[in-house]
This record gives structure tokens, C-alpha cells and sequence, in this order.
């Protein structure tokens, strides 16, 4: 069967001749440039829309180089904090006229190492990550960074990688949320994180140590549960808690679905919270409103984390960078006071 007509794909000449004017009206009329006047652009897109004309974006970006995308590497998609990070993102990369691309590593650097390959191959212009939980060596980035293209980490950081990274003062956070369980009269707590190769985690272990410090209590090794954070952690967390002689008094998680499942299983085996173990997460995802009683949590900005990650990067891109860039854009946050902590009413005082 030979192809018909309707299968030719519809071209700038053809809308040229179709109205009586040149291809380069045509051209300027479909970039919106104003040295072509508003009805003659108008008569233009609709004709262009009536006879199924298709920019051919790959022809132009192969000539400018550009490909007008930017690749994002997450390293997870089923969090609330994740989600309000690509909302922010995306709002931006779009106001700037920008696809964005999203990769997630499943949290396996494997995973993460074939993302970054894939979008260098898509030759995306630039690239916001968060790394994977189990990533030391960033050598898959040196692609991007020999060919110029800028990177923005944000959350899940390397100090020493090159790029700009936008996190929070997780030291200041695990120091917040410490200090407040111990203001509420917790003089044992146990702290339950993540991987301490991520800098997130290592710094809010190290908040907590400092807030011990600063209030005259000792650290103590066992009292630290280090994890993956997920239902089934959380589960074997709880037997530990419960196992501990003496019991606990305070609990500061590094995240709030992990808390929840630590909270739910405290519960059913007759502790009470707040007044047998006050309860602190982290990142003030969903699930702090909905677990009972509900979960004092650091707030943890996502959309705004997100929104200055790609600020950053289309900056970046304005300066056709050689990517030299490596400071720190660091937010704010703040704890967000519910029941799941207060025992000795408010408190309102800074950590």
C-alpha cells in the first residue's frame, strides 16, 4: 500500500503557500516575534492548526545544540516530600519553557548510575539529582561535568561533588526536634535513621548528639537504630524499642512514615503516646495528620526545595556555565509542634 497524501508530513512551505506569504513570515508568526502583526500570527496558527502542522523541535535543537530538556534523578517517587520537589521543579522548567525528563533509582546506585547514562545520551541540557541510598562514587556524573552541562543535587547531597546544592541545615533540624522532646521532660531517646552515608542522615544523627550534649545527657551508641526507613525497619524497630531496659522515653525518627509504623506498633502493645514515649518525624509528609495521635515532624520545604533547584539550574544554563559552580543553597524549616510529642503542654522556645 503506497502512502497517501494525508501521511506527508506538513511543513512551513506548506502554510506558506497555503496563505499567499513567506516561509520566513511563517517562521516568525509561529515564534510569536512581533515583527509580524497579531492577525497575520493569528490567520498563520490556525492554518498551521487546521493543516496538522508538527514543529520539528529535533531539527532545530540539532542546529542550536539545545534540546530544551532537563533530566531529574530521584531517588524514590512514592513520597510526599519527592512529590512536592518535582511539583516545584516542574513549575519553574516550564515557566522557562523546558521538558523535564524524571529518572528514580529505586534507591540502588546500579539504578542511578543507568539513569545518568541514559539522559547524558538524551543529551539533556541540564540535570537536578538526589542521590540513591547506597551511592559513594559519582563518577557517573563526570560525563555531564566534562561536557559543561550544569548540576543541581538537592536533599540527598556529596559535599565534594561538584554543582550547587540546595538542602536543609539537617544538623539544625535533628537539634530542633531533639531539644524539643527533651524540653517535654525526655531524658532517654532513641533516634532511628538512615544510612549515615548520606549526609542527610549523618547530619541529623549529629543534631541529636549535640542536643544531648548541650543538655548534659550522654549519647549512647544503643540507643541509635540505623535502618532503611521502610514498614518492615520500622516493625523490627518497634521489638527494639520494646526489648530496651530501661524503656525509652523519647523517640526522634528521621522520618515520618517510619514513625507512624513505630508509633502503630508502640500502641498496640500498650505504650502510650506521648506520656510513655513522646514521638518526633521528620519531613512533615501526609501521614503526620492521619496517624494517632498526630506526628510532631520537622517541615521539611519540598516545593520550595524544588523551585530553587531549577531557578538554579536555568541560571545555570543562561551563563553557559563550564560548571564551576559548587555552593550551597541551604532553606530553612521548622518543627511543626502536634500531640505525638506534648507531654508538658507548648513549647514554643528555639531549640
Amino acid at each position: 500500500m503506497t502512502a497517501g497524501h494525508n501521511d506527508k508530513e506538513i511543513t512551513i512551505y506548506d502554510i506558506a503557500k497555503v496563505l499567499g506569504v513567506s516561509t520566513a513570515t511563517v517562521s516568525r508568526a509561529l515564534k510569536n516575534n512581533p515583527a509580524v502583526s497579531k492577525s497575520t500570527r493569528r490567520k498563520v496558527l490556525q492554518t498551521a492548526r487546521k493543516m496538522g502542522y508538527r514543529p520539528n523541535n529535533f531539527a532545530s535543537n540539532l542546529r542550536s545544540r539545545k534540546t530544551h530538556t532537563i533530566g531529574i534523578i530521584i531517588h524514590e517517587l512514592n513520597s510526599n516530600f519527592i512529590i512536592s520537589v518535582l511539583t516545584g521543579i516542574e513549575k519553574v522548567t516550564a515557566e522557562a519553557g523546558y521538558d523535564i525528563i524524571i529518572a528514580h533509582s529505586s534507591e540502588t546506585v546500579k539504578k542511578e548510575i543507568a539513569n545518568a547514562h541514559n539522559l547524558f545520551h538524551k543529551r539533556v541540557d541540564g540535570l537536578v539529582a538526589s542521590l540513591a541510598y547506597d551511592t559513594e562514587d559519582l563518577s557517573h556524573f563526570d560525563p555531564f561535568i566534562k561536557k559543561g552541562t550544569p548540576i543541581v543535587f538537592f536533599d540527598r547531597v556529596e559535599e565534594k561533588a561538584v554543582g550547587v546544592k540546595v538542602v536543609i541545615d539537617n544538623v539544625k533540624a535533628g537539634f530542633m526536634a531533639t531539644g524539643h522532646l527533651i524540653r517535654q521532660g525526655c531524658r532517654d531517646i532513641v533516634h532511628i535513621t538512615g544510612s549515615l552515608r548520606r549526609n542527610v542522615y549523618a547530619d541529623r544523627l549529629k543534631g541529636y548528639q549535640e542536643a544531648l550534649l548541650a543538655n548534659g545527657l550522654a549519647y549512647r551508641e544503643d540507643r541509635v537504630i540505623i535502618n532503611d526507613l521502610s514498614d518492615k525497619a520500622g516493625l523490627e524497630a518497634t521489638r527494639r524499642i520494646l526489648a530496651m531496659q530501661p524503656r525509652p522515653d523519647g523517640l526522634f525518627v528521621t522520618n515520618d512514615f517510619c514513625a507512624s509504623v513505630v508509633m502503630q506498633g508502640l500502641k498496640e502493645a500498650g505504650v502510650n503516646i506521648p506520656n510513655d514515649i513522646a514521638v518526633v518525624g521528620f519531613n512533615n509528609d501526609i501521614i503526620c495528620k492521619i496517624v494517632e495521635p498526630r506526628l510532631t515532624t520537622i517541615d521539611y520545604p519540598g516545593r520550595e526545595i524544588g523551585e530553587v533547584a531549577a531557578r538554579h539550574l536555568i541560571g545555570l544554563l543562561k551563563q553557559h556555565p563550564k560548571n564551576s559552580a559548587t555552593n550551597r543553597v541551604i532553606l530553612k524549616s521548622d518543627l511543626i509542634i502536634r500531640a505525638s510529642s506534648l507531654r508538658n503542654g507548648d513549647d514554643a522556645s528555639p531549640a
